[in-house]
């Protein structure tokens, strides 16, 4: 706890001066805190073994209704992908795993993706970007960016529309979508329909009320958020291109879905780039979900966490329509 004399708004004591317990938490997420790991990123490897822990114990989605196909995107170094193809697909979202840039692949991303690509009925390419903090910055904006291009260059033989394609993900992965937004503006590269931002990581200065006041909240934390940041940056300065709320211009951008966790430190930098994003002329929708947690959608037996899903497919499907 940062100050047992003072506790955050939202909060209050159980027992003791150091256990707490968030006044408005879902009863059906509560349930499920102990059984999280504590949010610690000081060690990769065994981070990016307990996420896949934790993705494994997920229940299998349902993938009678769809093709899924391994592929390889040339590049230096090439990039693999997992596309996901519902019958009468319609429209392409290039998707993003979480994992704080440090964890995360095709595989802990199985579950998402496939229940996206059933949810929205469009093509979802999941992407296995390089992690830091082996591969830092600009590493995996460089990966996803690539699969962009090649999937627009690439669009007959995939059998996709090249104007109907979207870049969306989670946590991390939702920072690398609006990143590259960004970058395929200033680089009149490939043109993106529409960004579906998860609960994004936008900005490594830490100065929001959310990122200063949640310090123990469930999975992401603002230590966690530190870590991170320190692993995906490396040495290198943050640009607006590593972190998307620096950017000073936010003016012609595709039209956005940003969806917040009310016990998240994420979350005011989420709900600001929204208000930025519209005062720059661009279309949003956001979505502030009471109750819920920093990644608290993967509690799949939870009613918020099965509208959360339900409303990422339905509001991909509804974007890329006609």
């Amino acid at each position: 706890m940062r100050d047992r004399g003072r506790m955050p708004d939202g909060w209050r004591m159980i027992s003791g001066v150091t256990t707490l317990r968030m006044v408005g938490m879902d009863p059906e997420l509560e349930a499920f805190i102990p059984l999280f790991p504590r949010a610690d990123l000081t060690d990769p490897v065994t981070a990016r073994k307990n996420l896949a822990e934790l993705a494994a114990a997920v229940s299998a989605p349902d993938t009678s209704g769809m093709e899924i196909e391994d592929r390889t995107v040339p590049a230096d170094p090439d990039v693999a992908v997992r596309i996901y193809r519902p019958h009468l697909a319609q429209g392409t979202v290039i998707w993003l795993h979480g994992g704080g840039f440090v964890m995360g692949d095709l595989d802990t991303e199985h579950p998402w993706a496939a229940r996206l690509a059933d949810g929205s009925g469009a093509v979802v390419i999941s992407v296995g970007y390089r992690l830091a903090p082996e591969h830092p910055f600009p590493a995996a904006l460089d990966d996803v960016y690539a699969v962009l291009a090649w999937t627009a260059q690439h669009a007959a033989e995939l059998d996709i529309d090249p104007g109907r394609i979207a870049i969306g993900g989670h946590s991390a992965g939702a920072n690398l979508a609006a990143a590259v937004a960004l970058r395929a503006r200033d680089q009149q590269g490939p043109p993106i329909r529409f960004q579906l931002l998860n609960q994004p990581g936008l900005d490594d200065r830490q100065e929001t009320w959310s990122a200063r006041h949640f310090t123990d909240t469930p999975w992401m934390n603002r230590d966690k958020a530190a870590q991170l940041w320190r692993h995906y940056l490396g040495s290198a300065p943050a640009t607006p291109y590593a972190a998307p709320a620096r950017a000073a211009d936010l003016s012609n951008l595709p039209p956005a879905y940003i969806a917040t966790a009310e016990f998240c430190p994420n979350r005011d930098e989420g709900i600001g780039y929204a208000l930025r994003l519209l005062q720059a002329g661009v279309s949003v929708e956001l979505h502030q979900w009471p109750g819920t947690f920093h990644g608290s959608q993967a509690i799949l037996s939870a009613e918020v966490s099965q509208r959360q899903i339900a409303e990422l497919g339905a509001t991909l499907r509804r974007a890329l329509a006609g």
